[in-house]
């Protein structure tokens, strides 16, 4: 068989201008809703409790079981998509999604429920990996810049607008339409995929033995891992056998995993791309991304509600405004990677990112949305900087197979980044409230001369209003143990936000080792324009 770069029309060639803009509209479509249905479950969980009749355990396998399945199938899809065609691969996995999204809406049980959130995520992976996959292949190298970033929007767009999508559609509706809001967009991206997408001119052929000892490694390691982030704060981590157990089994299976297909004849994942320097720093960005991503879409609004006591659509209108400007940003970005080298602009975005939330480590009680709305802002700005070089610079650099087996590496360190970073995020977030709080119980004495004149302004003021002398010190007492728990959160959550500043500052020798510009200057005339 030929090198597949000696391929002598580039397969964006066989598709007319008109055609490629079609199937984009279908892939992007696809690529919304996936990322838009791991966020927009989070604010229906009461909702869903009452109804189902569950327990905030039990019920938190709705977004689980999700995600779990997600991150499994994401580094399968490229195999599947050899396998079984692009068309059927895409077409059938939106299908999937789309039919899950119906069952799930008029489940009636939890079990029912769970059962069809797993078969949704596992749907949805191609919908993000497999059609940036088919982006990549089917428009000319100067349109790469612009319809990654279209296609960036809902990847970026989607955990910001989620929530406050959520929200209104359970406030005004019910938890079932957080689901059915899919099935008329998903049968548009139906109908489109099967009447405009083809098959990659990539795809091998020749049918090929299935890699069933990695696939299962996979599986087992991936599902394993995910189910310690996800549940590991929960049960208290380490102290717990299960998370122990899993843990163990999910190291097994990974170790397993990355032996088995580094020496397998067929790989289901193939990893040797790896090799490739600038696809390696591309994906040890991606994670970074996810931690950024994902952890400040969950660190933010868990301030907003339980600091400052707004509620889920305030907090989800503080929100909006950096999806907008994410929104913003993008279609500029798509022209700006064309003519600037992309090494230099995902530098931009680390540092613009990490300085945007230096803002949010200065947060007080008194914090309000006059005071986060630039670093969010600004924030939002430089996720474009970071999707579109980064996306080009990692994945421009494979070909043929090669790209469909990134763009789910890509994707699935994006994915296991997010879940990593909440895990960790949240549980040094508790760690570090307790040992705020005993810091300052220990420096705040009853004996202390301002604690007394604090305490004895504020049983005044419980008396003028009212209280009796003995209510009105209990009251003084909690106002004051309430101050230094409320003193003790505020300092946490400094902190953490500044480990999401570290963690992006460690990445930027990264950037060094990306590809200045993927981007072929010259490219040949493109049929149908």
């Amino acid at each position: 068989m030929p090198p597949e770069s000696s391929a002598p029309i580039p397969e964006y060639q066989t598709y007319t201008s008109s055609v490629r803009w079609i199937i984009l509209i279908a892939v992007m479509l696809g690529a919304v809703l996936e990322v838009l249905d791991i966020s927009i479950v989070n604010v229906a969980i009461p909702d869903m409790m009452g109804n189902l009749g569950a327990t905030l355990d039990q019920v938190s396998w709705v977004s689980t079981g999700y995600i779990i399945a997600n991150v499994i199938i994401l580094p399968l899809t490229g195999w599947l998509s050899n396998r079984f065609g692009r068309r059927r691969y895409l077409a059938g996995s939106m299908i999937l999604f789309t039919a899950a999204s119906f069952f799930c809406g008029t489940s009636r049980s939890l079990e029912m429920l769970v059962f069809f959130r797993i078969l949704q995520g596992a749907g949805g992976a191609a919908l993000l990996s497999t059609a940036q996959q088919t982006m990549m292949e089917i428009f000319p190298p100067k349109q790469i810049g612009l319809v990654t970033a279209i296609f960036g929007l809902g990847v970026m767009m989607g955990p910001t607008v989620g929530p406050t999508l959520g929200g209104w559609l359970t406030d005004n509706y019910s938890w079932p339409w957080i689901f059915f809001i899919n099935l008329p967009i998903g049968a548009l991206a139906i109908a489109l995929t099967l009447g405009f997408a083809r098959d990659s001119r990539y795809q091998r052929q020749k049918s090929r033995p299935v890699d069933l000892l990695g696939i299962a490694l996979l599986t087992v390691g991936l599902g394993c891992l995910q189910t310690v982030l996800e549940k590991g704060n929960r049960e208290n981590w380490f102290d717990s056998s299960l998370i122990c157990w899993l843990s163990a089994v999910a190291a097994a299976g990974l170790l397993g995993f990355v032996l088995w297909e580094l020496h397998a004849k067929y790989p289901a994942v193939n990893l040797r791309i790896l090799k490739n320097r600038s696809f390696t720093s591309g994906i040890i960005i991606q994670v970074a991304l996810g931690v950024g991503l994902y952890g400040g879409i969950f660190l933010l609004p868990v301030f907003l509600q339980q600091v400052r006591h707004y509620t889920a659509a305030q907090t989800g209108m503080i929100l909006l405004p950096g999806g907008l400007a994410t929104g913003f940003m993008m279609p500029i970005m798509g022209k700006l990677v064309t003519r600037v080298h992309a090494r230099l602009l995902a530098l931009v975005g680390v540092v613009v990112f990490a300085v945007s939330m230096l803002g949010f480590t200065r947060l007080t009680l008194e914090t309000g949305p006059g005071d986060l709305f630039w670093p969010w802002v600004v924030r939002g700005a430089s996720l474009a900087f970071l999707f579109v070089p980064l996306s080009v610079a990692t994945l421009r650099v494979l070909q043929g197979q090669q790209l469909a087996d990134g763009t789910g590496l890509f994707n699935l360190a994006r994915q296991l980044g997010g879940s990593a970073g909440i895990a960790y995020l949240s549980t040094h977030l508790d760690h570090l409230t307790k040992t705020h709080a005993a810091f300052l119980a220990e420096y705040l004495t009853p004996y202390g001369p301002a604690t007394q004149i604090r305490l004895a302004q504020l049983q005044q003021f419980f008396v003028s209003k009212g209280s009796s002398l003995a209510v009105a010190h209990q009251q003084a007492l909690a106002t004051l143990q309430n101050t230094i728990n409320g003193q003790a959160v505020v300092l946490a959550f400094n902190q953490v936000f500044m480990v999401i500043v570290i963690i992006f500052i460690a990445m930027i020798p990264l950037v060094f080792l990306l590809r200045k510009n993927p981007l072929v200057a010259q490219m040949p005339p493109v049929a149908g324009e």
